[in-house]
């Protein structure tokens, strides 16, 4: 006999997304590319998280790239009230660290990016030999 199964759980599934990329300037811009539109599709504004995308798929492809190893992306959207946005790399030994940019240099500024539009952010060694860098969102008004 087959019965029909019905949740009761009255609270949004998960929204989730996550991809392989390959650690090369177009995988980071794959990646912008690939979240906004994940992101417009689940109704969540996208700007703010895509220039996070963005920093945290450059930083991969540019310190964290391991020849013939991808970054991947992921995303989870719950209940409408956060996104979690997270980059693994395979280059755990490389960590990132406050910026210390001259003043007028052309790069090393991404992360304070994240830290001024994420609500929080941080990175998670292991397992070896990856890193995750994250950074949430908090979507409710």
């Amino acid at each position: 006999m087959n019965r029909e199964i019905t949740r009761t759980e009255h609270s949004a599934p998960a929204r989730q997304f996550a991809v392989l990329l390959s650690p090369t300037r177009r995988g980071a811009r794959l990646a912008r590319l690939l979240a906004t539109a994940h992101l417009g599709d689940w109704g969540l504004p996208t700007e703010s998280a895509a220039h996070i995308v963005a920093e945290l798929a450059a930083n991969a492809a540019a310190h964290g790239r391991v020849p013939g190893r991808d970054f991947r992306l992921s995303l989870t959207a719950s209940a409408g009230t956060l996104l979690p946005i997270e980059v693994t790399d395979t280059r755990g030994d490389s960590l990132p660290l406050p910026s210390t940019a001259a003043p007028h240099a052309e790069n090393g500024r991404g992360l304070l990016i994240v830290e001024a539009l994420a609500d929080r952010w941080g990175v998670i060694e292991g397992p070896a030999p990856r890193k995750t860098v994250w950074a949430e969102l908090d979507l409710a008004p």
